[in-house]
């Protein structure tokens, strides 16, 4: 679900950069008046370029910044199912741990995954099932979790509580990670994307969205005027004021110290947002406009509720693997996150083509596409071994990133992978997010929600909505989507065939919307009769066919690092194994290159058989 965001005709860059500039491997310009877009069509750094340290640090903090919001949201609306509304504690500890899986994912990713510059995160993907899970019966959160002055956040029967909810979380997390290590590192990825077009992952992606427009409902009614007016503060920033730029002290060898022209409310509108909406209600407490009664409408507004867990928290904290005891696996746990697997994959592999056009890199080919969902796999794997609640994958917020800074080098990546882990490593930033007012979270829900739902609807553009075939698939998939789990929620009593595991399989597929959508989209879209042009399959895979995996460019970018590529380059079997590259180019070693050397070029979605046999067998 890469958002393909192109240049946005700036001339000024966000930040003062000197470097080499680079075209965009996709201009295509033949118009007379082509050159007034040229610089636009620029990058200041390519993505194998090592820009100065000091500008890796500043744009490595905005990508955290940007992926800010989607990080920190998953652990809170996760607090909710674990009976962690009123332990604001350890909600600081699952946010630090979330940052920490996400900085060693990220570096994991572009050093040994894809190799471009893209960021690792929580995904909302596997949010949605994990919901259906922690809402079956046995996990039902005690009704006296719910009631702050019954809570003891520090006794066993608490403790014991919301751990062995996280413990059948990370069990089949785990579980699932594998399904995904397996696709990737096989190659059997590109055999999934032969199926799976617009008219599946449509209503998938924005099933995800409208699924959780309780959550968003709930921390907003705490008080709409705080609510709407975060909301408001974002659109302003993100819609409004993207294009004005704001004065900034910078300092250059050349020009020494003076002001640059800074994107701001482009780069930062989420952040921007709930600051200023963070700051309004600090203000509206210290002179009690906002009710001192928790009875009293409003009074979660109030920014001194949880003050203690700044002193409460570590200056320094490690998370560790098993930091919540030993995981637990359920099936019906396994499946349902299995859902959220597949969904995680193909949005990731349109992340990957879009980051690659907007970093100055050929086309990812095929061991680099396997490579980076094996990659993620692996990430997953540790998010459920060291307890997030969550998974990994790329996000797309970053990828429009790289079109707005026109900085695309991975080492800026590298360096926001680090500052997650620092950031995860010191207990007391975790615990300042924790004491985000709830409805200034709603107000940024809203539009973080909405905008998922609408990312998956873009999805439409590759498809003919002019055919009925289309519509009647699209609009089925997404009703059912919100009909079926919304019944099989109010009635969970209904599924009963007499085994147990087959009732919470369903009852957690049911109850999963993205599931449901997704299912009847994939079963219609590859039965109704039609032709791929109507489907959108051939728009959607055009990215896919350009494979130049042996040419010396994408060598340069997607081979292994630290010439571990030269050295597999000297076995003939390494040709067979789907997420290594397929054999160097002599020019890569200093010793010429063969024409005829060069494998002959294949699609993704027709990976060679033997890549398939040997990735099973490894």
């Amino acid at each position: 679900m890469g958002p393909g965001k192109e240049s946005n005709g700036l001339d000024n860059y966000v930040f003062p950069l000197e470097g080499r500039f680079c075209d965009l491997p996709d201009t295509k310009n033949t118009e007379p008046n082509a050159s007034v877009d040229e610089d636009g069509n620029k990058l200041a750094y390519c993505v194998t370029d090592a820009p100065p340290w000091y500008l890796c640090i500043i744009l490595g903090i905005q990508h955290c910044l940007t992926a800010f919001g989607g990080i920190i949201a998953i652990p809170l609306i996760l607090s909710q199912g674990l009976c962690l509304q009123h332990d604001s504690l350890t909600q600081s500890h699952l946010i630090s741990t979330i940052f920490f899986v996400s900085g060693i994912c990220t570096l994991l990713q572009v050093t040994f995954g894809i190799r471009l510059p893209i960021l690792q995160g929580g995904t909302f993907t596997l949010l949605a099932p994990s919901m259906a899970v922690l809402s079956m019966p046995e996990w039902t959160c005690p009704a006296w979790t719910q009631n702050a002055s019954l809570v003891n956040t520090s006794s066993t029967e608490f403790t014991e509580v919301w751990q062995s909810r996280m413990r059948a979380l990370q069990g089949s997390i785990m579980v699932g990670s594998l399904f995904q290590m397996f696709v990737g590192f096989s190659g059997l990825i590109g055999l999934f994307m032969r199926f799976i077009g617009p008219l599946t992952i449509a209503p998938t992606i924005s099933l995800i969205g409208l699924s959780l427009f309780d959550s968003a409902g709930t921390s907003a009614g705490n008080h709409w005027g705080i609510a709407a007016m975060t909301t408001a503060l974002i659109i302003l920033f993100s819609q409004y004021l993207r294009h004005i730029s704001v004065p900034f002290p910078t300092y250059s060898k050349d020009k020494k110290l003076h002001t640059s022209r800074v994107y701001m409310f482009q780069i930062l509108p989420v952040l921007l947002g709930i600051t200023f909406s963070w700051l309004i209600c600090y203000i509206l407490t210290i002179y009690n406009v906002l009710p001192a009664e928790p009875d009293q409408y409003g009074y979660l507004a109030r920014t001194d509720l949880k003050g203690d867990v700044i002193n409460q928290a570590p200056w320094f904290s490690f998370p560790y693997p098993g930091q919540w005891g030993i995981p637990t696996v359920s099936l019906a746990g396994v499946v349902g996150i299995l859902a959220g697997v597949t969904s995680s994959m193909i949005e990731s592999v349109g992340d990957y083509h879009a980051c690659a056009r907007l970093s100055g890199a050929p086309p990812p080919p095929r061991h680099a596409i396997n490579r980076g969902i094996g990659i993620e796999g692996l990430g997953c794997l540790l998010a459920g071994v060291w307890g997030t609640g969550n998974g990994t994958t790329s996000y797309s917020e970053n990828v429009g990133a790289l079109g707005i800074t026109k900085v695309g080098s991975r080492m800026v990546i590298v360096a926001s992978g680090v500052l997650m882990v620092v950031m995860g490593l010191f207990g007391k930033v975790g615990a300042i997010f924790t004491t985000i007012p709830s409805p200034v979270i709603g107000g940024m829900f809203m539009v973080m929600f909405g905008v998922i739902a609408a990312a998956g609807v873009s999805n439409l553009q590759y498809a003919d909505m002019n055919s009925s075939r289309n519509i009647f698939i699209f609009g089925f998939s997404m009703f059912s989507g919100l009909v079926i789990p919304n019944w099989v929620i109010k009635n969970p009593g209904a599924i009963a065939t007499g085994v147990v595991e087959l009732d919470q399989v369903l009852q957690v597929l049911l109850t999963t919307s993205m599931f449901v959508g997704g299912f009847f989209g994939f079963i219609l879209d590859n039965t109704i009769p039609g032709s791929k042009d109507e489907r959108g399959i051939l728009a959607w895979n055009k990215a896919h066919e350009n494979d130049s995996s042996n040419t010396l460019e994408s060598g340069e970018v997607y081979n292994l690092p630290f010439g571990i590529s030269s050295y597999l380059s000297s076995s003939s079997c390494v040709r067979y194994i789907p997420f290594c590259p397929p054999g160097v180019p002599r020019s890569l070693t200093g010793s010429g290159a063969e024409t005829n050397s060069l494998e002959p070029k294949q699609p993704l979605g027709h990976p060679e058989p033997a890549q398939i046999i040997i990735g099973v067998a490894l």
